[in-house]
């Protein structure tokens, strides 16, 4: 039985005062999921005929706005975050953070536009400003550790641009290959990102779970990722890449036992991360077989995209939102229904689509329907949370 519990003063009356635009978690976890859920939805209406299918444009541009909308919104958010308190240095707020975040905006209306050049010179300015916008903190407290990330923008910076030549005929690069390397980036992010946080939430929340790392292992997975960013930009044989996948995906599987899942599961704040990142070894391993000709690339893909990125990205903005407004670390009965739902929408994507070929449509609608019905949820769920100041009077 999972426990569900919410603090009284929560339940009874959510505090007064407007704070969107206190830290940059709360409007990008806001519109991130406001987005994701009606971006799928409309998806989802064009792959079933009831949208003409020039609205959404290419199966590629479905691709751009969950890399380079949702997700990059999410990390926007994290970031802005977790920087400020990483340094004790501020990141945006008020007109700045509303800056920021209109420029994210921007970007997602003008790519349902003509003005293609527009959209691609908006939406490569974003991930730039984004690294201004946490760059100043880190260079100004010397904060070396976290200088990587700069160079992880500059690399998702590169990755919307190479995107964007192509469409415009400028660059002869694939749109796919720019997906693939922005999600080979997103997947490096996630591995450092769930290193730090996943193996100290599951000590910090699950008595005795006694959750450890392991030096070899670390360096495995990280540079295993690494390696797998630099053979999709060659881009190396399929065979070679297949091996590092499956290298990968043992470095990463280690490295999540060592974490004690297991002893998660009464805890949902922390067994969402675990299944989250459970999928990144999924996708590797998918992602080999696809190398080999044994499977479907969608499947890998999607293994990443909803599995993982949708796992660890709803178990982040629901710990962190929480965390950040002064609210218990316990998870209730929405929040539950949200991990749930997502991890029904990446299995029956994945394996659905797998094991049943006949019903692929349908796999594809239902699993775009849990995930749209899930992130509409943390939405209403989560804009008293995230529009009104903290519960404990403390600024942020």
């Amino acid at each position: 039985m999972i426990k569900i519990e919410v603090s009284p003063r929560e339940a009874v009356r959510a505090p007064e005062g407007f704070a969107l635009w206190s830290l940059g978690f709360r409007p990008f976890y806001l519109a991130a999921s406001i987005f994701a859920s009606l971006s799928i939805l409309l998806w989802v209406c064009q792959y079933s005929g009831q949208l003409p299918a020039e609205f959404l444009r290419s199966p590629a541009w479905h691709g751009h706005e969950m890399l380079f909308g949702y997700t990059m919104a999410v990390l926007a958010g994290f970031l802005l975050t977790a920087v400020a308190n990483w340094t004790g240095k501020p990141t945006p707020t008020d007109g700045a953070l509303m800056a920021l975040t209109a420029l994210w905006v921007a970007g997602r209306v003008l790519v349902l536009t003509p003005f293609a050049l527009v959209a691609a010179m908006v939406n490569v300015a974003f991930p730039v400003a984004l690294a201004f916008g946490i760059g100043g903190a880190i260079v100004q407290s010397g904060n070396r550790r976290n200088y990587f990330f700069l160079a992880l923008l500059a690399l998702l910076t590169s990755a919307v641009l190479a995107f964007h030549l192509s469409h415009l005929d400028v660059f002869p690069w694939p749109e796919r290959a720019s997906l693939q390397v922005g999600l080979d980036v997103v997947l490096f992010i996630m591995a450092v990102i769930g290193g730090r946080v996943i193996p100290m939430f599951t000590n910090n929340g699950v008595q005795g779970a006694q959750a450890t790392r392991n030096s070899i292992v670390e360096r495995a997975a990280l540079i295993g990722a690494l390696v797998l960013i630099g053979v999709d930009i060659l881009p190396a044989p399929g065979r070679l890449v297949a091996v590092i996948a499956f290298m990968g995906a043992l470095a990463h599987a280690i490295r999540l036992y060592l974490w004690r899942p297991h002893r998660t599961r009464r805890v949902p704040l922390v067994w969402v991360l675990h299944i989250g990142y459970a999928w990144i070894v999924v996708y590797l391993v998918l992602r080999g077989l696809a190398e080999l000709g044994l499977v479907e690339q969608v499947f890998a893909v999607h293994a990443l995209t909803i599995g993982a990125i949708g796992g660890m990205t709803i178990g982040m903005m629901t710990r962190t939102a929480r965390g950040h407004t002064g609210r218990p670390l316990k998870a209730d009965r929405y929040e539950v229904a949200c991990f749930a739902l997502i991890a029904i929408a990446a299995f029956v994507r994945v394996f659905g689509g797998m094991w049943l070929p006949s019903a692929y449509a349908l796999t594809v609608m239902l699993s775009g329907i849990c995930w749209s019905v899930a992130f509409a949820l943390y939405a209403i769920r989560y804009w008293p949370v995230l529009s009104r100041v903290r519960v404990d009077g403390k600024p942020g």
